[in-house]
């Protein structure tokens, strides 16, 4: 959980349709292209492609621009796997989160009374921006328990609960009128540390990681004291496919693993296949299996291979009636035809 260092103002510097996929990287993403954009920034990376460290103490801005007027609510994803609602909140004013076309919205903003202090846990963070054109109810998500809560309490206790109550949220709205980014940082020590962190992100529930063979827990939290090195690590989730790849772990740093998980593809098992040995008097007869042509009887019979079920036969000789019946193939078996003048 982050702090926040409330100051006295005398004391301030001013200063300057688809249904949503849900991510392991991004956490939640619109699967279409709407036209409303959405950029969020750490003050340590203005590109968004970085992965900046704080340390415990210091302080950090967090910043969303749009390009069209929109309500801008977002959320900052522990190391832990705790979430913090950070828009909309009490101490930003009335339309905390409402972003106007073209301008970014910082948080804490200049002038304000506050700041916004990294206090930890160590590891890796996400913070994830969801604008939309009309306000969400968040009601199911995050709530102020009293009058007096500047910040709402988030009800999802996880990276992936977060992320499936939000696209029950966004699910009814119009598919162009939301929009979702994603910002990364990572909570260094305030001592140097001679190990590092492994973050392992997933898109669904109950997911365990495995580093070198030793089991470390769940997945979508960091974990911190680890020796640095090159190591084997699986992520495995009940009715999934396991993930295998191979990371390297560095001091000082969080190494950051994203493991989307798709669904098992169950290949039904190759049909057995039986053999009928069929017998006839009538050498040439040609015999006929499901309406293919299967061969033709030598020496008194024919061999022929069909799946388990119903099958029909067919024997047609000249001068003999043609012979038709439907079998129920169980086992391997032979049948009998003689067929008449």
């Amino acid at each position: 959980m982050k702090k926040l260092l409330m100051i006295p103002a005398a004391l301030l510097l001013s200063t300057a349709a688809a249904a949503p996929k849900i991510s392991a990287q991004s956490i939640i993403v619109n699967p279409t292209t709407p036209d409303l954009s959405v950029s969020v920034r750490v003050d340590k990376d203005s590109t968004g492609a970085q992965n900046p460290a704080y340390k415990v103490d210091d302080n950090a801005v967090i910043s969303a621009t749009v390009n069209r007027d929109a309500y801008v609510y977002l959320f900052n994803v522990n190391p832990d796997g705790s979430v913090d609602q950070i828009l909309p909140n009490r101490l930003s004013g009335g339309d905390s989160n409402l972003v106007k076309s073209g301008t970014t919205k910082s948080f804490p903003a200049p002038g304000d009374n506050f700041k916004f202090t990294i206090a930890g846990p160590i590891g890796q963070n996400k913070v994830l921006a969801l604008a939309s054109l009309t306000p969400l109810k968040l009601d199911q998500i995050s709530s102020f328990k009293t009058t007096q809560d500047q910040f709402a309490t988030v009800n999802a206790k996880s990276q992936a609960g977060l992320a499936q109550a939000l696209s029950i949220v966004v699910t009814p709205i119009p598919q162009n009128s939301w929009v979702s980014d994603t910002a990364f940082y990572t909570v260094a020590g305030v001592t140097p540390i001679s190990t590092g962190s492994l973050f392992v992100g997933t898109n669904v529930d109950n997911a365990t990681v495995t580093l070198n063979g030793q089991r470390l827990g769940g997945a979508n939290v960091t974990y911190n004291n680890l020796r640095p090195g090159s190591y084997p690590v699986r992520i495995q989730a009940p009715g999934y496919r396991d993930i295998s790849t191979t990371v390297a772990i560095r001091a000082g740093t969080t190494t950051n693993v994203n493991a989307e998980f798709a669904a098992v593809v169950v290949t039904p098992p190759a049909p057995t296949k039986l053999t009928i040995s069929i017998r006839s008097s009538v050498n040439n007869a040609r015999v006929f299996v499901d309406g293919q042509e299967a061969g033709t009887i030598s020496n008194g019979t024919l061999n022929v291979q069909v799946d388990r079920g119903s099958h029909e036969i067919v024997l047609i000789a000249p001068g003999y009636r043609t012979f038709l019946s439907t079998y129920n193939v169980t086992t391997n078996g032979q049948i009998t035809i003689n067929p008449t003048r």
